[in-house]
């Protein structure tokens, strides 16, 4: 095991808002879906106890408001809490009022709950692309220190494979922000998504833990994890999609629960806020962010 720190992040969501069953279950269905998130967030806790490790849990507001009981528990446990807007909508799809009026309406409901302020946002499907990068003035106007929503690869519903591959500052007109990029790999001179979500399961575990072995040391970087609580959900009830939406989202859905727990074991996590923990400070007026000390 090597001295670097990766970074540990879950999207919190149930099976039915991914963006992907989107035309087939509307946000005004929500409701009428039973609840399982508050099993699977209470076994990913566990997993994260049992490896002694802490992680960043970016919250949707919708699901905040429904199960405060979710975030306090989450927070006690010594765990950092991010924003994943309020709706699962797509950056991209929404005008620069809706964006700012479903951020401000989470980040709002997130500090209510747990009584502190919220420095990290991910967009639903990390939609903050090319063409929406506007989003991150909004986001530092609203309080928000860094973003984790781009992902620097080709993808038909995301991707800004020009931008760079490790955090950076950006200047907006409201001062800087933090961004993060998820995880890739360079091979043949493209970069290749690795390290979370769908790739955790499609990839040979193999191919995760040469991926995260290259990027702590030949790169001497942290690497990305993440995943969503209905990942390690077997038991969900199926949604009828596409064919594609459908591969996506249940290949291999049995394995990912082993394979964070192996990659837990064999490697260094902790929550963004921790292992970022000087570039984010530096942006900040005043407060003190705990460094990564797994």
């Amino acid at each position: 095991m090597n001295n670097v720190c990766n970074i540990l992040t879950v999207d919190v969501e149930d099976y039915y808002m991914v963006s992907a069953f989107s035309d087939i279950i509307p946000t005004e269905k929500w409701d009428s879906y039973g609840n399982r998130i508050e099993n699977n967030i209470m076994r990913i806790l566990d997993i994260f106890e049992k490896h002694d490790t802490k992680g960043t849990f970016f919250i949707l507001g919708w699901v905040a408001e429904r199960y405060p009981q979710i975030v306090k528990e989450i927070d006690r446990r010594g765990h950092e809490i991010g924003c994943h807007s309020y709706q699962h909508k797509l950056v991209y799809d929404m005008t620069i009022e809706e964006f700012r009026e479903d951020t401000r309406k989470a980040k709002t409901i997130l500090e209510g709950i747990v009584g502190k302020p919220i420095y990290g946002y991910r967009a639903p499907s990390y939609s903050i692309t090319k063409k929406s990068m506007w989003a991150l003035e909004i986001l530092r106007e609203e309080g928000f220190l860094y973003d984790s929503s781009i992902f620097p690869i080709v993808h038909d519903r995301y991707g800004y494979p020009e931008f760079g591959r490790f955090p950076m500052v950006l200047e907006t007109p409201s001062g800087g922000i933090l961004e993060i990029p998820l995880s890739t790999i360079r091979i043949f001179n493209k970069n290749i998504p690795a390290g979370g979500g769908g790739y955790l399961r499609l990839f040979p575990l193999l191919f995760t833990e040469w991926a995260i072995k290259n990027l702590n040391g030949k790169e001497n970087k942290s690497a990305i994890l993440y995943f969503h609580p209905w990942e390690i959900d077997t038991d969900q009830p199926r949604i009828n999609g596409s064919y594609l939406s459908m591969f996506r989202h249940y290949t291999n859905i049995g394995k990912t629960e082993n394979r964070i727990g192996h990659l837990l074991k064999t490697f260094r996590f902790g929550p963004v806020a921790g292992v970022l923990h000087d570039q984010i400070h530096s942006l900040m007026e005043n407060g003190e962010i705990r460094k990564c000390v797994s």
